[in-house]
């Protein structure tokens, strides 16, 4: 039995995102021999340990839709991408979209539901949570539903079929409409849900509940199409009549009744972040940061983190995804590393995607069972391991996060490339400093601490251990200058 502190979901943890077909293919590989979740060797579990992480997120553990890869396969712009990213690709390569889920039932291909509760185990026992992916707003062709209850669909006419093929689709003599995102063309491999139809909404939970079983954690995909106002607009005139209530409204309490430590954690774009947390999300992703630190400034950054705090701390922080660009290819090595600070030390939750450690730079669709071979960063690998083992300490998870205030000289406003804040927790201290700019910058930083004065601080650079001596009087009233290059940074500790 584990203890009750190794079971608690801890403060901002840091959640590492793992492809799980491709993850296990890449070991299959190199061991050359058939692999199962339930077989893995035990250091591949404690490596996933080692990165001091505090979950790992299996994506794409479900049964995979043989009507999906059919449809990929007849696909020729996905077949393009396939063999962008795979030069040597095979038709074998294609297993199905991860978010076109047949059964939510662990992949037989994965070892079953069995070796899925194995790889929890494993887990547990080294204190990381297990995420596993849910996806309420659409459903594999030939999942039972579709074939047992039209009615949990939103459905077309014979003459829609023939006006709009690709929107949508017969199956079993229904003509349903395909999942969509309303800003993007429909996915084809896919059938919508109407969210407003009483039935599907309890189906949802019980689902639900049978994903909660299975682990400690549930990413919602596309959390906010579910959400009435937005599912109302893109389909009420096929969906009937709004419901008096909200469909996570309904269905996370429902699960948390059962499983009540298990997190909710959305995937929300659209600005709606806080609507979703208001409807029971523990997180929700944070791509708004995301966006700024790819095309803003530091202005832009800043702005962002003077959100409350109550806020800020149910954000998922990320450069990298499975939907985002590698980061390695988005960013210099010099912005990526300005960028992973930024993300690394701000409040909230972390999210880590396999192969971003290692500077992977291929986006990899989520249809392919394995990757390109790529080579390895060695000293971004020696970086990213650096800073999540020093945000591994208790400081960073429950300690208290200040913004900082920094200002410059009438002459010199390049402070405003300068972004800063604090973290404390009892006597120890930290203070992160980062230059969003290509160019050299300077700034006085005003700390929030009023108990400087009267003695002399050592403050060490915790990712190179360089050291610097001062004066608390004078940090503690002029406030402490710095002067970086263009993307660097100070990461200090008090001393």
């Amino acid at each position: 039995m584990l203890s009750e502190d190794i079971m608690t979901w801890r403060k901002r943890p840091v959640i590492y995102e793992i492809a799980t077909w491709v993850w296990l293919d890449d070991l299959r590989e190199r061991d050359g021999q058939a692999l199962t979740l339930a077989t893995i060797p035990a250091q591949e579990w404690d490596a996933l340990a080692d990165l001091c992480v505090d979950a790992v997120w299996l994506m794409g553990v479900w049964e995979r839709s043989p009507a999906g890869v059919a449809v990929a396969n007849g696909d020729p712009d996905l077949q393009a991408e396939f063999r962008r990213v795979l030069p040597d690709y095979r038709s074998e390569d294609n297993v199905g979209s991860a978010y076109c889920v047949r059964d939510y039932v662990a992949d037989a291909h994965l070892g079953g539901p069995d070796a899925l509760a194995q790889a929890r185990a494993e887990l547990n026992a080294r204190g990381l949570r297990l995420v596993l992916d849910f996806v309420p707003n659409h459903i594999a062709m030939d999942h039972h539903w579709a074939l047992q209850h039209p009615e949990y669909f939103i459905r077309g006419s014979y003459e829609d079929l023939a006006r709009a093929p690709q929107e949508f689709v017969e199956v079993q003599g229904q003509v349903y409409a395909h999942g969509r995102d309303p800003y993007f063309p429909p996915w084809r491999d896919v059938i919508q849900v109407n969210a407003f139809h009483g039935g599907l909404r309890a189906a949802a939970i019980a689902t639900a509940n049978s994903i909660a079983a299975q682990c400690d954690g549930l990413r919602c995909d596309m959390a906010m199409l579910m959400l009435n106002d937005v599912f109302g607009r893109a389909w009420s005139a096929r969906a009937g009549g709004t419901l008096p209530t909200e469909y996570w409204q309904d269905l996370i309490p429902a699960v948390k009744a059962r499983y009540p430590d298990v997190l909710f954690i959305a995937e929300a774009y659209w600005d709606l972040e806080y609507e979703l947390m208001q409807k029971g999300f523990d997180y929700c992703y944070d791509k708004r940061l995301y966006d700024r630190l790819v095309h803003d400034d530091a202005e832009s950054v800043r702005a962002h983190l003077t959100a409350g705090l109550d806020y800020q701390d149910r954000l998922v922080r990320f450069i990298e995804n499975h939907d985002e660009p590698r980061a390695a290819a988005t960013f210099s090595a010099p912005k990526e590393h300005a960028a992973a600070i930024v993300v690394g030390t701000a409040p909230g939750a972390k999210l880590i995607y396999d192969g971003q450690i290692e500077g992977r730079k291929v986006k990899l669709p989520v249809f392919l069972a394995r990757r390109p071979l790529e080579p390895r960063d060695d000293a971004l690998v020696a970086f990213y391991r650096s800073l999540l083992s020093t945000t591994h300490a208790d400081l960073f998870h429950d300690g208290e996060w200040h913004l900082c205030e920094r200002h410059g000289w009438p002459d010199n406003a390049s402070f405003h490339n300068i972004v800063a804040w604090s973290w404390r927790l009892g006597v120890e201290r930290a203070l992160v400093v980062v230059n969003l700019a290509d160019h050299r910058s300077q700034a006085m930083v005003q700390l929030p601490w009023d108990d400087l004065s009267g003695r002399i601080w050592r403050l060490v650079e915790t990712l190179n251990w360089e050291c610097y001596v001062r004066d608390g009087d004078e940090l503690g009233t002029a406030g402490l200058f710095v002067e970086l290059d263009g993307w660097r940074y100070h990461f200090l500790k008090f001393e």
